[in-house]
């Protein structure tokens, strides 16, 4: 277990104003490493039952590859692309023997021992990293809006409400194989906090509200204060929302 800090954790899910539940979200403590944590979340899009299948797909996916995982011998970034991978097979399958369209986005991220993390998304539900209330880095969305503001023919506060920022360029179950990007942090400190979450949080915020509350709340009054607040600002047309934070608390604090 790496010296310095421990880790507080929190999981939060809501419905929004969307008729049924959609998004998954899970914390997995490793079942023999200690302080090994892999935080997955899925936003499962296509009919009524069809998202949630997806979305359970990616879960049950994440849980067996990680019961499988050894920090000491394993590769982490091969275990994300593996369940990138796998789970969109599975899905693709599960459009086959129904009429659904099942598609899920995944955001997850891996943090061993070590202390070295590693995350993967596809789609565009996201990845954050904050030190303190600092934004330091978070994952980019595979997103019709994500690429005109990387071509530069949006800002970011434009592209929060632009008519068309649900439209996804890449995510599980798609006819075409999903784009995976891993990022890899070598050394996690005591003052950081991940926070995995669908856009059903993250449009309602930026990366300094964020910061603000990450830091200042604990891991549970943190994930409860985004839920209440995205709802609070949808104005009754809020999606489904998930998130699954954690923090890496100074020992002593």
């Amino acid at each position: 277990m790496i010296k310095g800090y421990r880790l507080t954790a929190s999981t939060g899910i809501h419905k929004g104003d969307r008729d049924y539940q959609q998004d998954q979200v899970a914390l997995l403590n490793h079942p023999r490493v200690n302080g090994c944590v892999l935080a997955v979340l899925a936003d499962g899009m296509g009919g009524r039952s069809g998202g949630r299948k997806a979305s359970d797909q990616v879960m049950m996916t994440a849980k067996q590859l990680f019961e499988r995982y050894s920090p000491d011998t394993d590769d982490a970034s091969a275990l994300l692309n593996q369940l990138v991978q796998e789970a969109h097979v599975v899905i693709k399958l599960t459009a086959v023997s129904s009429e659904e369209e099942p598609h899920s986005t995944v955001a997850a991220f891996l943090i061993n021992p070590g202390g070295d993390c590693y995350w993967a998304h596809a789609g565009d539900s996201r990845v954050y990293h904050f030190h303190g209330s600092k934004f330091v880095k978070r994952t980019m969305d595979h997103s019709y809006v994500q690429a005109l503001v990387d071509r530069g023919e949006l800002t970011e506060e434009e592209a929060n409400v632009h008519p068309q920022s649900n439209i996804l360029m890449g995510c599980l179950g798609t006819d075409t194989d999903p784009p995976t990007d891993i990022h890899f942090i070598p050394k996690l400190r005591a003052g950081d906090v991940l926070m995995a979450c669908s856009d059903g949080v993250w449009h309602y915020f930026n990366t300094t509200e964020l910061g603000s509350v990450l830091s200042t709340l604990s891991a549970r009054e943190a994930t409860e204060f985004l839920i209440e607040k995205a709802r609070a600002r949808a104005h009754g047309g809020g999606d489904n929302l998930s998130l699954a934070i954690v923090k890496l608390e100074p020992l002593g604090s």
